[in-house]
């Protein structure tokens, strides 16, 4: 991965063209599909307090997208964090969600480590204080529930038995105050703004609890003898075991912002500056643009930059999965984060701060987290709907137990209220998706790829058609001239010399090999003039008193060049997976000059991996049928379309999506971009230094085609991980609101006890987030 690899621009035809640049600034600025630009809108990330589940995050999505400027909004309710995208000023979103009835700050872009450090803190604190109001709940609650089990009488039917519960009734209010006091908060404050949550469920469920209990102490003659029963311990082992839970919930949650952590900790705290011929130690945040920095064996790279003296080896695993470490010297590019195995250099800093490849990729990660998958939005609107209508079957229970049940009907329509109100609870909807999408996308960042956003995470793991460009996706993208076929009165070296020369001012990668082939047999190169680049087809320019034509079998033809029987050479030097060029000069065809990209070492392994999980890999290429057959052949892909040229990468993209195909285009995402603007899934080829982070919706830190079938499969597993979330969450509330209500009374001869539904309800969604978890122990490489 060195500077040039890092910078290269490549097309499927002979050079660059400068006409096709527009077209890719409009691919990355807005396709024909709709995607949007990821520069187009200004961001702003959101901390959220007061959201207690998945119902909130519906209301506060809805609040912020009708702020004038807003574009899309995005909630993550594992992270309490809301994604805002759009010309908006900060203290009309804040507003916005202030009159939902939450609380919300923006997220600092300050020192990553510091800013992770404070959010642990923050989530230590708020552990450490549920725990508190746990144990509180539960010094009350767990005796209370022994004393009735084993004496199984928690009635009022004395006076001594009415002040002994008075007392406990103050007590369980103090539990209310103290360790519910947030639950109750959080109803009135939704109350107010016309909705219900989580805490309007628990809420109800508990204060009716209480409420039913008083009555029953203060008045016992209102409720029928059977029906004076109190419960006090069904109040404090709710609020107790759901404090429980969302302790044990944020302490699971932190495992999966590990990614994160691994990434920050990769950045160096100080780097060895050269200033004024002195070497001194300053805090990585004042190195600037320009500055001269010392790297000794064993440090790690500061900032991003290019190699001015000394050679090394740089291990960049942590950065692009790539094991093996890279050799530098001096013109390589070096990036912060990678550790100097084991010679002393000294680069000059190019990229500082928010501005390394690093920082970057720290920064997608985050956003890529604290994005939703499509099938998340549709958990959340389900969510939008869930307390209401829990609370409307809460009642109809209540109703039919009075009106139908047996004695004692009031207390049988009280349990049956209070446990339908507090197993419902919908916590585990709204951790279902973003739990797993937060560990799926950190695990992917480990393997070196970057997933932009949720969509395209759930987009990939349904690809059916894999499109793959070939120049430096399947092959190596560092072609070396093999062949030079003379047919006129030249030598080789001067017809190196003309070659070179039209080319020398061309980034594409063929281009690059005839001048290389040139400067390594110290052969003269100049300047040429009237030069003109013909899109997909060649270049032709004027030498002093000679005209230049070099480019394929088309332009030949186009402008009369006879090839006679040479079209058969170029034809068997493509047979062998070579580049045929012909050049002419002055209208004479002079020489073929054949051009060979090797295939990546690991090329044919990785699309073998891909054809297995029944993925259809089309190779797509600008350069001629031969060679295309023949790179296919080696590559073990049936299916290539040559000859086309950049612009026409798209429509092919288009005639797939056509015919009902799922597209994945894997590319280097600049002259590339339009097929990846147009993709289902654009996969870039690149380090994640250059447009190519910007340009595609996941990128593949390292060059092997592996690094797509790891995202491949990361993207099949963490969807499947989202889907089984969803349908325990699922399956826990459907299958506990009709056994909470009583439904199976008539069968098993008794009701849920509210404490047992509390007890779910809180485990539940540490059951989402464990499950999420697993995938940290995901092996892409295994499946």
């Amino acid at each position: 991965m060195n500077s040039t690899s890092m910078q290269s621009k490549k097309a499927e035809c002979c050079s660059t063209s400068s006409e096709n640049n527009s077209d890719i600034e409009k691919s990355e600025s807005r396709s024909a599909g709709g995607k949007v630009s990821h520069e187009d809108v200004n961001q702003l990330t959101l901390n959220i307090q007061g959201a207690s589940c998945a119902s909130c995050v519906t209301k506060i999505e809805t609040a912020l997208n009708q702020v004038a400027g807003v574009e899309t909004a995005e909630m993550n309710f594992a992270q309490r964090m809301v994604t805002v995208n759009g010309n908006v000023l900060p203290e009309n979103v804040i507003r916005a969600v202030e009159n939902a009835g939450y609380n919300a700050t923006i997220a600092q872009d300050g020192n990553d480590d510091a800013a992770l450090k404070e959010k642990e803190e923050a989530d230590w604190a708020y552990y450490k204080k549920l725990m508190r109001d746990m144990a509180l709940a539960l010094a009350l609650g767990v005796p209370l529930m022994i004393y009735g089990l084993v004496t199984g009488e928690m009635n009022v039917n004395t006076d001594m038995e009415r002040v002994a519960w008075l007392v406990v009734g103050v007590l369980t209010f103090g539990v209310m105050l103290f360790s519910g006091r947030h639950f109750y908060v959080g109803a009135w404050n939704s109350f107010k703004n016309h909705s219900a949550n989580m805490d309007t469920l628990i809420a109800l469920g508990t204060g009716t609890a209480w409420l039913y209990s008083m009555v029953v102490v203060f008045f016992p003659q209102l409720v029928p003898e059977m029906a004076r029963h109190v419960y006090f311990e069904a109040t404090a082992m709710i609020i107790g075991l759901i404090n429980l839970g969302l302790a044990l919930e944020i302490k699971a949650r932190g495992k999966t912002s590990e990614a994160i952590k691994r990434l920050i900790g990769l950045q160096a705290k100080t780097a060895r500056v050269i200033r004024d011929g002195k070497e001194i130690d300053i805090p990585i945040e004042n190195v600037l643009r320009g500055d001269l920095i010392r790297v000794r064996p064993g440090e790690k790279i500061s900032v991003d930059g290019i190699v001015k003296e000394g050679k090394s080896s740089i291990d960049e695993s942590m950065l692009t999965g790539e094991p093996m470490p890279i050799e530098k010297q001096s013109g390589d590019g070096v990036v912060a984060g990678t550790i100097n195995k084991s010679g002393s250099i000294i680069f000059l800093a190019e990229r500082v701060g928010k501005d390394t490849a690093l920082a970057q990729i720290i920064n997608m990660v985050k956003r890529a987290q604290n994005s939703k998958p499509p099938i998340g939005r549709l958990a959340d609107s389900i969510s939008a709907y869930f307390v209401p209508v829990v609370m409307i079957l809460a009642v109809t229970s209540a109703l039919v137990w009075l009106n139908f049940g047996p004695s004692p009907q009031l207390a049988f329509a009280i349990v049956s209220a209070t446990t339908v109100l507090i197993i419902a609870c919908p916590c585990a909807l709204g951790l279902a998706t973003p739990m797993s999408v937060m560990v799926g996308v950190g695990k992917a960042a480990e393997a070196g790829v970057l997933i932009r956003n949720g969509e395209a995470l759930q987009s990939a793991s349904k690809i059916t058609t894999m499109v793959l460009d070939k120049t430096g996706t399947i092959t190596e993208g560092a072609p070396k001239v093999t062949d030079i076929v003379l047919t006129a009165n030249y030598s080789e070296n001067e017809i190196l010399s003309l070659a070179a020369s039209i080319e020398s001012g061309s980034e594409h990668p063929l281009a690059m090999a005839i001048v290389e082939s040139a400067n390594d047999r110290d052969i003269d190169v100049h300047s040429v003039t009237d030069f003109l680049s013909i899109s997909g087809k060649g270049v032709e320019a004027r030498l002093k008193d000679k005209q230049l034509l070099f480019g394929n079998e088309k332009l030949m033809k186009e402008r009369g060049i006879v090839l006679h029987h040479y079209v058969d050479k170029a034809q068997r030097l493509a047979s062998d997976a070579k580049t045929p060029m012909y050049f002419a000069v002055d209208g004479q065809l002079a020489a073929i000059i054949a051009v060979a990209d090797p295939i990546k070492a690991d090329s044919v392994e990785a699309i073998e991996r891909l054809q297995k999980s029944g993925i259809r890999v089309v190779m797509l290429t600008g350069d001629n049928r031969m060679t295309a057959k023949a790179v296919a052949r080696k590559a073990g892909i049936s299916d290539f379309i040559a000859e086309v040229m950049p612009e026409d990468k798209a429509n092919k993209v288009l005639e797939f999506q056509q015919q009902g195909e799922i597209v994945g285009m894997t590319g280097d995402g600049i002259n590339d971009a339009p097929a990846l603007a147009h993709a289902n899934v654009g996969f870039a080829i690149g380090t994640g230094t250059d447009v190519a982070i910007e340009s595609a919706d996941v990128t593949l830190m390292r060059g092997s085609l592996h690094g797509l079938a790891d995202a491949i499969a990361v993207s099949k597993a963490t969807l499947r991980n989202i889907k089984q979330n969803l349908f325990g969450a699922f399956i826990y509330n459907v299958a506990g609101i009709p056994f909470a209500a009583g439904v199976f009374y008539p069968v098993l001869g008794m009701l849920l006890s509210p404490v047992i539904a509390g007890a779910a309800m809180a485990f539940s969604s540490l059951t989402v987030v464990t499950n999420a978890n697993r995938l940290r122990l995901f092996k892409a490489e295994e499946h």
